[in-house]
Formats: C-alpha cells, sequence, structure tokens
C-alpha cells in the first residue's frame, strides 16, 4: 500500500517547505502495517466522496489531499481540518507520526 498525504494552508504555511508524506507499508513493521489498514477500514476511506467537505468562509483552516493505492484500489479524499469525522483525522495523524519517523 503507498499513502501520499499533501497539507496546505493554514497559519505559517509556506508552500516551499511543504512537502508531502509518503509512506509505502513495505518498509512499515507488521504492528505499523496493521494499525494503518485498521484505520483505513475505521475511517471507510475507500468508501468516502472525493471531496469529503465543503469549506466554510475563511483561509486559516489546512486543506489536505490523501491518495491510498494498494490492493487494486486507488483512492483520493480531498478535505479540511474543519471535517467531522474523527476516523478520518485518526488516519491523517498516524500517517503523519510515520512520515515523521521515516529516513530522510
Amino acid at each position: 500500500m503507498r499513502i501520499e498525504l499533501t497539507t496546505e494552508g493554514g497559519v505559517a504555511y509556506f508552500p516551499g517547505l511543504s512537502k508531502p508524506v509518503v509512506v509505502d507499508s513495505g518498509r512499515l513493521s507488521q504492528e505499523q502495517k496493521a494499525e494503518l489498514q485498521r484505520l483505513t477500514e475505521e475511517a471507510r476511506f475507500f468508501e468516502l466522496p472525493e471531496k469529503a467537505d465543503t469549506p466554510r468562509r475563511g483561509a486559516d483552516y489546512r486543506r489536505y489531499t490523501l491518495t491510498i493505492e494498494g490492493d487494486a484500489r486507488h483512492h483520493t479524499v480531498q478535505f479540511t481540518d474543519l471535517i467531522d469525522n474523527p476516523a478520518l483525522k485518526r488516519l491523517v495523524h498516524y500517517v503523519e507520526s510515520l512520515g515523521a519517523k521515516a529516513p530522510r
């Protein structure tokens, strides 16, 4: 499974410094893979619409694009940090944490 998370906007956002988080599950431990799979299923990621929320007016919120490829499936979902989907937020936080641990 390959995951790519792109974050834009929000306070202190600098486009040139913002790089996508890319996670290849082939490089994860069995525990990390299992947690990633569990969170993906819990969020019902592959059932979500391509645009998971409609942002309200304002410019200080973050915009996310999450793409997951694997098992003959490919899906991309766009949403903001205003989304009311705790399972999707947990998935994003986990992907961010895996990206922070990845070797540079």
